[in-house]
């Protein structure tokens, strides 16, 4: 697979107006089966995608890894993808920009890319050095930056938009696309932190955000389901495996099951 040019300026216009709803994926399954529904775009789970591989979240999975499963999910989805790739699995800017340049040059429309608990400059520095590595090699990738002020508690309650902001207008300034902040919830703050800088903000769902119409006067332009879709498979999993292993008798039917012809047929186009 190469470079989609014309994947990656549709995700940008995705960005545009409105409200891009991302029901994360882990694997080409998942991905394929959410496409399959209408989604404009397909987004992972970094927490997702590394469970689904044996390991924990929180840059523990290996690129080789990530990389086999994004080909995997590119191989049978055929709307633009964005993949999470935590801090870029790196504190090297130039190892972050090389895997950057792996992805978009393998059909990759966009990446989320993290700060953590690190100084905000190293991620500036990764974005920097993305740009150049990109623009150097041809191709373009929707850099969506990630800030964990909220999710993290990097600040104090009350200064906690302030943060955001100098953050978020500093990656802007070093060439991030978009900004996500993960844990961001009142409206007050989502319209703050919306005006307050020049990108697309991007927050993760949550049972305390505002409706999604709310969401959208805001100025919010895309909701992630992050892990949830995730942890929701891995619970029906547990139940339907523990009716399997200890109940007597025969396991009761699972309502939500998408029966053996239905799953085929996604992978039979």
């Amino acid at each position: 697979m190469a470079f989609q040019p014309e994947l990656t300026q549709q995700f940008r216009q995705l960005h545009a107006h409105g409200l891009l709803r991302l029901a994360n994926a882990w694997d080409a399954g998942s991905a394929r089966l959410i496409e399959s529904l209408g989604a404009p775009a397909i987004a992972t789970t970094s927490a997702g995608l590394a469970w689904s591989q044996g390991y924990a979240d929180g840059d523990h999975l290996p690129v080789a890894n990530l990389l086999t499963t994004v080909a995997a999910i590119r191989r049978v989805v055929r709307a633009p993808i964005s993949i999470d790739i935590e801090s870029g699995y790196s504190d090297d800017p130039q190892t972050v920009a090389a895997l950057a340049l792996q992805l978009a040059e393998a059909g990759v429309s966009g990446i989320n890319l993290e700060d953590g608990a690190a100084d905000p400059e190293l991620l500036c520095a990764k974005i920097e050095h993305i740009r150049r590595a990109c623009a150097g090699a041809g191709t373009d990738i929707f850099v969506n930056a990630r800030t964990d002020v909220y999710l993290r508690q990097l600040a104090p309650t009350g200064e906690q938009v302030a943060a955001t902001l100098a953050r978020g207008n500093r990656y802007r300034d070093a060439g991030a696309d978009g900004l996500f902040v993960p844990g961001l919830a009142d409206s007050t703050s989502i319209g703050a932190i919306a005006t307050g800088v020049a990108l697309p903000l991007n927050v993760l769902m949550l049972p305390a955000l505002p409706a999604a119409a709310e969401l959208a006067a805001l100025g919010v332009r895309r909701l992630s389901a992050g892990s949830t879709l995730a942890e929701s498979a891995f619970g029906h999993l547990r139940d339907g495996a523990l009716d399997f292993l200890q109940l007597p008798g025969q396991p009761r039917a699972e309502r939500f099951a998408l029966s053996y012809p239905q799953i085929n047929r996604l992978f039979n186009a």
